[in-house]
């Protein structure tokens, strides 16, 4: 497992450019991070490619400069095999003109993604939870969004409709 982060890797330490009363710009290591897996920085995904089943097999990538231009570096593009891809997005908000478009996946009347009770969007095995879902909120909404369309892609993959 590879987390990409477009962002450069943040001080180990707090850095003087964000002295207290400010939020400290340093390296956070949560309890997921310890459990393993590799964090990369400074990198932009580029593009998804699949196999003829339309799953998601390799993944695009390139590394970039510093904020705010983020400019692609020559020379630094890479691929990386893949079959799962989950996207943390934060506070952003969906971004209609990619992957929502590209699918076609219907929104609600707020512009988020609009789901079912499995978390499932309107196109079969795409599935949504937190902030792409809700809209902006609360880091435990997301969570508990996030557990809840776990087992939306569960049932999905054991090939099941309902809840239990």
């Amino acid at each position: 497992m590879t987390q990409f982060e477009l962002l450069p890797k943040p001080p180990d330490e707090r850095s003087p450019s964000t002295p207290w009363p400010q939020w400290p710009m340093q390296l956070r290591v949560e309890s997921s991070h310890e459990e393993g897996g590799a964090r990369d920085w400074s990198v932009s995904t580029v593009k998804f490619t699949g196999d003829e089943g339309g799953r998601v097999r390799q993944l695009h990538g390139v590394r970039v400069g510093p904020p705010p231009a983020f400019a692609a570096q020559p020379g630094t593009e890479f691929t990386l095999d893949a079959d799962l891809v989950l996207l943390a997005m934060g506070f952003l908000g969906p971004v209609k003109n990619g992957p929502i478009a590209q699918l076609g996946v219907k929104l609600d009347a707020r512009g988020n993604v609009a789901t079912d009770e499995r978390y499932m969007s309107s196109i079969s095995g795409v599935f949504a939870a937190g902030d792409m879902r809700r809209g902006q909120s609360l880091v435990v909404w997301a969570i508990a969004e996030g557990r809840k369309a776990a087992r939306g892609i569960d049932l999905y993959l054991m090939g099941e409709s309902k809840l239990a």
